[in-house]
């Protein structure tokens, strides 16, 4: 087979990922791969198989695609109304359709992505098939997209009539067929050439997906280079790279196409500069910040598929958090944690107990801030006995990611980032106590979400050594925060009367 509806999308991003797929598939760098998301997105199209009830899925066969056809024509021939994974291919074009209806008439073609919402990108997946099914001879009635309805709430069993959105696009798939005729044309003919073909880095290696072959492609590209540079947003990188302004070096050179705070980046790194702390804004933050002092740092676990009542799909579920508490500045804090049940609702439990460890009124402290505001505010809506003392908690959060976004504290070890992840090393390059990558197992959030929401599958003595493992982790975290304060209260601390 020559292009199926993924190899084609990749053709339409960037035609020269397609060739190298195709000639140089060693230098693909798999690491682009969220394997967590191709668990969910399986996990939602076998769920969304059972939305019109009674159906045949034609099993997988990757050494035999002629095979799956064969099995296609046949489910066809029997007039079976729901066909899953409905196979076609005509002069070297494969596709596979998620959900095929057959009607009397023609087909209904179903693509099902594991989004909560329409996107763009997700038109040419559905005109390629609706261009090969058509050239197979079959009169395709309607395309449509089905996604995740991020309004559903559950209640009870799942409804896949109220959980699954189907939205209509045969008008914009029809219009596009003379481009995918002439798409396929083109791919074809790159894919036949022994040449690689001449592109250009720019907005495609990274939009709508990252692209695996980044590495190869970039490898004449200085680093840092304009892509590292804070807030440019892949949009801005045409422009640039069209401009030829593309390292450092050619940024100072066009000043005039950054903010200061990007400027600020290129010249710390340019000029290898100390860091620059506007002690002014710092004190002025610091001085809203009132003893005792809670540092708090949730995790959560969003799946796709709402586990419990009262839940939307990808709506973030507290599992655990951890707080540090600053009694007196010149002290050890007190730490304090909670970590809840797997495979029951957490919420309430987390909920219950953060208002006991927390006093009311008391200024509680977060990095990224937005984020725990708004777990807090989610609990508050799904537990109102509890609402006004979680709302108070919400409500006297400050972030201590504001002194780094806002570019009061910069040093050019962060580079373009104001995670705590960059900063934490950047404030304190040499000490273990602060370092990720000393955890065992756990080193990021996205690791303690997939751990947490998996946690049931794994037996005991293993569950019990995740557990400590994302109790070590969330620590770090508020931890992390409070030495970043205490260095904060450091460099702006008055040396004159």
């Amino acid at each position: 087979m020559g292009l199926s509806k993924s190899k084609y999308c990749r053709g339409v991003q960037c035609p020269k990922m397609l060739w190298m797929q195709k000639n140089k598939p060693e230098c693909y760098d798999d690491s682009v791969v969220d394997q967590a998301r191709v668990q969910t997105g399986n996990e939602v199209g076998d769920l969304a198989m059972g939305y019109f009830g009674d159906y045949v899925e034609v099993p997988y066969d990757r050494e035999n695609y002629a095979g799956m056809v064969e099995q296609t024509q046949q489910l066809l021939a029997r007039g079976v109304p729901t066909i899953c994974e409905a196979t076609f291919a005509y002069r070297g074009n494969l596709c596979m359709v998620d959900i095929l209806r057959v009607r009397a008439d023609g087909v209904d073609i179903i693509e099902v992505k594991s989004a909560s919402e329409y996107k763009p990108e997700y038109l040419d997946d559905m005109a390629y098939q609706c261009w090969v099914l058509e050239h197979c001879g079959l009169t395709v009635e309607t395309v449509s997209l089905m996604h995740l309805n991020k309004k559903y709430v559950r209640s009870g069993e799942l409804d896949l009539q109220e959980l699954f959105v189907l939205d209509d696009r045969t008008e914009e798939v029809r219009a596009m067929q003379d481009s995918v005729s002439r798409g396929i044309e083109t791919l074809q003919r790159i894919l036949a050439d022994p040449d690689e073909p001449n592109r250009r880095i720019g907005e495609q290696c990274f939009k709508p997906h990252e692209c695996g072959f980044r590495s190869w492609c970039w490898r004449d590209v200085p680093a840092p280079c304009v892509f590292d540079i804070r807030k440019i947003g892949p949009a801005k990188l045409d422009p640039l790279f069209d401009r030829g302004i593309v390292s450092f070096e050619d940024a100072r050179a066009h000043s005039e196409q950054f903010t200061s705070q990007q400027l600020m980046q290129i010249y710390s790194y340019l000029d290898d500069l100390p860091p620059h702390i506007d002690k002014e804004s710092i004190r002025d933050f610091l001085s809203q910040l009132r003893l005792p002092l809670y540092f708090l740092d949730f995790e959560t676990f969003g799946p796709a598929i709402p586990p419990f009542d009262g839940v939307k799909p990808y709506q973030q579920i507290p599992s655990q958090y951890s707080l540090h508490i600053v009694h007196d500045p010149d002290r050890e804090p007190e730490h304090r944690e909670f970590l809840a049940t797997e495979g029951t609702d957490p919420r309430r439990a987390v909920a219950e107990r953060l208002c006991a460890d927390i006093a009311p009124g008391a200024c509680t402290v977060a990095y990224h801030a937005a984020f725990e505001k708004t777990v807090l505010r989610g609990l508050a809506k799904a537990f109102p006995d509890l609402a006004i003392k979680l709302t108070d908690i919400a409500d006297n959060m400050y972030d201590l990611e504001d002194p780094f976004r806002n570019g009061w504290y910069y040093d050019k070890a962060m580079g373009g980032s104001s995670s705590i992840k960059v900063v934490l090393p950047a404030l304190f390059p040499d000490d273990p106590e602060l370092d990720y990558t000393r955890l065992d197992g756990i080193h990021d959030g996205t690791g303690a979400m997939e751990a947490f929401a998996r946690l049931c599958e794994y037996p005991p003595a293993e569950r019990a050594a995740i557990r400590a493992q994302l109790l070590a982790y969330c620590r770090l975290d508020t931890l992390a925060m409070v030495r970043i304060w205490q260095k904060l209260r450091e460099v702006t601390a008055r040396t004159d009367g």
